[in-house]
């Protein structure tokens, strides 16, 4: 279990609904380590700001997981976290490892637009 307060997805069946029903998608797969756990805490202080945006996160050892570990724009992948981004349910950006504050910010606001309250 990932013990973040984001919305935890647990099933292939629960990311394509979260794809589904939400326009701009950021999904951060890892795992409680010290690459990933910064990530997890980016995402959580931006939820306020990019309300647009659903953030999420799943378990990279969670079987289910494989519908981002067997994403094409992951395969060159070495670290994680995996985040990914979706914009109505395709892949706009995948990163690796951990990023920065500002690395984040750059990649929503290019892929799905600056927040109106910023």
């Amino acid at each position: 279990m990932l013990y973040t307060n984001l919305k935890h997805l647990e099933s292939a069946a629960e990311h394509a609904k979260i794809l589904s029903e939400n326009e701009n998608v950021m999904v951060i797969c890892g795992r409680m380590g010290p690459m990933c756990i910064p990530v997890y805490g980016i995402a959580e202080d931006l939820e306020d700001t990019y309300t647009h945006v659903k953030f999420c996160d799943m378990e990279f050892d969670n079987p289910e997981s494989h519908v981002i570990r067997n994403l094409p724009e992951v395969r060159n992948f070495m670290g994680i976290p995996f985040t990914i981004y979706y914009k109505n349910g395709k892949v706009v950006k995948a990163t690796s490892s951990i990023q920065s504050r500002q690395q984040v910010t750059a990649i929503l606001d290019k892929e799905f637009g600056v927040p109106v309250n910023a």
